[in-house]
């Protein structure tokens, strides 16, 4: 097994951070490939990347740190198909800088970093290629710690840590927090409350007309906690079996075909997006009937100036990156001897820090989600500086 680094360079005392990329797919390419874009474009900045093989168990996998400004990077690892190894480098890039940011605003003392491992875990994933992947983390020395993210789950995560100390994301059998999906839908619920609080002066959801896309291991949540703050709840999902079982236990729910139909639902108050990426694009916006935006899937603003197409509409973003930080949360508490009331509270947080933001959108005139850039930028600057 061996470690190549491409790059580790530390940034200079005042470093100047870009704005995580949108959305669910790798930044483009700069002319000349990924080591053009890591080393001389704006989407770069990463102090470290490190490409990792296996050939023995056929693993082949990115790590990148981008940020250590306030403490280790931390970030979940990513199992895909991608259509290339230039294809998974970008997306480690992207996945990466955004993780900094969520970090940050998270309050927590940590920085971005990301990984992911190229292939199919249907076909491909084997305890051996995760060992092995264990082990490159271990490598780290603790500049990186790892979770669950797409393609990945709590019973990989405790083969994962049979290598290193540095993961999170295990089963409570195992000394870690198990499912995290329960405090990120706590705190999208919160970031609902705050952009209430902010559009209508009052932080409750009752009689207001919630469209959930994407019924899942978050959004079924949320669901819950909706209904129980007397909103009503409007969902749709790719998956049949999903939406039916909302619906079973549900009665009061009701489902539309697909988001599209979501979108365009009359009298929506609060949309949702809980399932893939971008989904916040020139076509969905026009067609919006909601008034606010606030969800728990990541990357929502399908291209740079989405964020200004939604506030020329009035409609308030509450920014996924601060919203859906619940999750993060609870596997950083992990690493401190989980307790579940602990990161709830912290979670709870996510409440002011989204009228915080609101606050400086205001005050600054420009969209929440430049805002929350702003702040989290603001954060990482203090971190370099002590």
């Amino acid at each position: 097994m061996g470690v190549t680094t491409v790059t580790d360079v530390r940034p200079a005392a005042s470093p100047e951070f870009s704005a995580p990329f949108e959305p669910g797919t790798p930044p483009p390419a700069a002319p000349g490939g990924a080591l053009q874009t890591l080393f001389r474009t704006e989407q770069g900045g990463h102090e470290q990347v490190v490409l990792c093989q296996d050939r023995a168990s056929g693993l082949k996998a990115v790590i990148a740190v981008h940020n250590t400004a306030l403490g280790p990077a931390l970030g979940g690892t990513r199992f895909h198909a991608y259509a290339s190894e230039e294809e998974a480098l970008l997306d480690a890039l992207n996945l990466s800088r955004g993780m900094s940011y969520k970090n940050a605003l998270a309050g927590l003392d940590h920085g971005g970093g990301k990984a992911v491992i190229i292939g199919d875990p249907e076909l491909v994933k084997t305890d051996e290629l995760l060992l092995a992947y264990g082990r490159f983390v271990a490598s780290l020395g603790g500049r990186y710690v790892t979770a669950c993210d797409v393609g990945t789950y709590v019973a990989d995560m405790d083969v994962v840590a049979r290598a290193n100390k540095w993961t999170t994301g295990r089963s409570p059998e195992n000394g870690g927090a198990g499912d995290s999906s329960v405090l990120t839908a706590y705190g999208v619920f919160q970031g609902m409350r705050a952009s209430a609080q902010h559009l209508w002066g009052d932080p409750t959801l009752r009689d207001r007309k919630v469209g959930i896309a994407g019924v899942g291991k978050v959004g079924h949540h949320l669901v819950e906690h909706l209904l129980k703050d007397g909103a009503e709840v409007v969902v749709t999902d790719v998956r049949a079996g999903a939406v039916d079982r909302i619906l079973d236990r549900h009665p009061r729910v009701t489902a539309v075909a697909d988001t599209a139909a979501l979108i365009r639902t009359e009298g929506l108050d609060i949309y949702a997006p809980c399932a893939l990426g971008g989904a916040l694009s020139d076509e969905t916006v026009p067609v919006l009937t909601a008034k606010v935006v606030c969800g728990a899937a990541n990357n929502q603003l399908a291209h740079p100036g989405v964020e200004k197409d939604l506030s020329d509409r009035d409609i308030l973003y509450a920014p996924d990156y601060v919203v859906n930080a619940g999750g993060v949360i609870q596997v950083a508490d992990e690493l401190h001897g989980f307790d579940f009331d602990r990161c709830k509270a912290k979670a709870a947080k996510i409440f002011d820090t989204t009228l915080s933001i609101f606050a400086r959108a205001k005050a600054d005139g420009i969209p929440p989600a430049a805002a929350a850039d702003r702040i989290a930028e603001a954060r990482m600057a203090e971190g370099r500086r002590t």
